[in-house]
């Protein structure tokens, strides 16, 4: 025949053929290979989860007081991570930043080494420098290096939700029982796990699962990236929106007024990148859900609309705490014109506070309630930011600091407007955006310090992502 000698028409149909249906995988097999493959895409995750999951276990003993020497079980995992990621890097073998992304990362590094170098007790100042750098430097690189693509980002977004839900239900039956830290002479503000002496943490936590909760939901129109695949989860709006129903209660009755201003500023900041029809009606329902849970049913209406009224409340009859942070405030100040190029050095606040305060500083605030009795903690920063750097670590910290977070806020806004227009990626645009834009507002209010400090590693790693990885600009396969 004229095809004897050439290959034949029809492959024979052998058990090797491909074609036959005896070859497809079972089920089973199918499933066991869907799971080796979610698990081997999550596995460089792990590390970072388990920081974020850690952070919900009750804070006890003298970790509380936030003094040198006193971290968390969280603090420890950040450091397993930043150790597994360097493990990750050198078996890899490539270069692991790009030039940009190692310029942002380590501008603080120069500002924290000149302030421990000629700080006047350069042993005391140590800690800090590995505190600066856990939180600046080496946790977010790490979140930068194992992220690979927009569903790792999620899942960590959603991780910092889930653990927002968990201290803000606790927060909640605290209020609810009167069991919370003491506010007003009753035990009503919700704390979460973290004590009285931290009383920013509960609050904190809440508010980036508020935030993230809000960009998961805005951002989740564009539900298909290229070739049809779908890339943003089946009701992920939906369940954004429902949680973030669910943190607005406990961010009320943790009665934080830096919290609900940097809020309140991100939240519209979200808003308004994701149209202006979209901010009408989700700004409708908010006020009709704090007028539901506020006015109608009276929860806490009278305390938080006199905490409200403190927050303009400055010169014409402030309370304790409001006097003594602007006291502090000048006290940082006082500290800077002293040594202004490279500050009193890292942890010399206290040891300088004195010197550079008015008499209208108290010894301290009174913390009890949640489990613990009654006791002065001592003011040991200044509440504030940007006036701490700038009175330990003077003008070259300050502007290596805030010139890395400028960075970051440039990088990741230049990638939000091509996001917002119907392309995948606008939910992990919305929330880098707003969880960073909540960070710098709220340094205005505070500092670093305290069991949650870690979790603000967390936010500036997925803010460096956004803004320096080029594989955030790449379709679902791209990992």
């Amino acid at each position: 025949m004229a095809h004897a000698r050439g290959a034949p028409l029809l492959a024979p149909r052998t058990e090797s053929n491909p074609l036959r249906p005896s070859s497809l995988p079972s089920g089973a097999g199918r499933d066991r290979r869907d799971w080796r493959g979610t698990l081997r895409r999550v596995a460089p995750l792990l590390p970072i989860l388990a920081v974020v999951a850690l952070l919900a276990v009750p804070v006890t003993g003298s970790a509380r007081d936030g003094s040198p020497g006193s971290g968390t079980v969280a603090d420890a995992a950040s450091g397993l991570l930043v150790l597994f990621c360097l493990v990750r890097v050198m078996r890899e073998r490539a270069r692991p930043l790009t030039r940009t992304a190692a310029l942002v990362l380590g501008l603080p590094v120069f500002g924290v080494c000149a302030a421990s170098i000629t700080s006047y007790d350069p042993a005391s100042s140590l800690p800090g420098v590995a505190r600066y750098l856990q939180i600046f430097v080496l946790v977010p690189g790490a979140l930068l290096l194992l992220i690979r693509h927009r569903r790792d980002f999620r899942l960590v977004a959603w991780a910092m939700v889930a653990l927002a839900l968990v201290q803000g239900l606790i927060g909640v039956v605290q209020y609810l029982t009167g069991t919370g830290a003491s506010y007003m002479g009753e035990d009503i503000r919700a704390v979460g796990t973290f004590g009285p002496t931290d009383v920013m943490g509960m609050a904190t936590v809440v508010s980036y699962g508020l935030v993230a909760a809000v960009g998961l939901a805005l951002g989740a129109g564009a539900e298909s990236g290229p070739g049809g695949v779908r890339e943003v989860p089946r009701g992920q709006r939906a369940a954004a929106l429902g949680c973030a129903a669910l943190l607005f209660l406990p961010l009320v009755v943790s009665f934080s007024r830096g919290a609900w201003i940097a809020t309140v500023v991100a939240v519209t900041l979200q808003l308004a990148l994701s149209g202006p029809r979209r901010a009408a009606r989700v700004a409708l329902v908010t006020a009709a859900l704090g007028v539901v849970l506020v006015g109608g049913l009276g929860i806490g209406s009278q305390m938080v609309s006199e905490r409200l009224g403190s927050i303009t409340e400055v010169t014409e009859a402030p309370d304790r705490s409001v006097t003594d942070r602007y006291t502090m405030w000048a006290a940082a100040g006082g500290m800077w014109r002293t040594d202004p190029v490279t500050g009193v050095g890292l942890k010399g606040f206290p040891a300088y506070r004195d010197s550079h305060s008015s008499i209208a500083l108290s010894s301290g605030s009174d913390t009890a309630g949640a489990g613990m009795a009654f006791q002065r903690q001592p003011l040991l920063s200044p509440h504030n930011m940007y006036l701490l750097v700038l009175s330990e670590q003077g003008i070259i910290g300050l502007l290596a600091l805030a010139g890395s977070w400028a960075a970051l806020l440039v990088l990741a806004l230049r990638r939000l407007p091509g996001k917002r227009r119907g392309r995948t990626g606008a939910d992990c645009a919305l929330v880098a955006v707003g969880l960073l834009v909540w960070q710098l507002v709220d340094f205005g209010y505070a500092d670093i310090g305290g069991p949650s400090t870690v979790l603000t590693a967390v936010v500036l790693g997925l803010a460096a992502w956004w803004a320096l990885d080029r594989r955030a600009d790449r379709g679902p396969g791209a990992a």
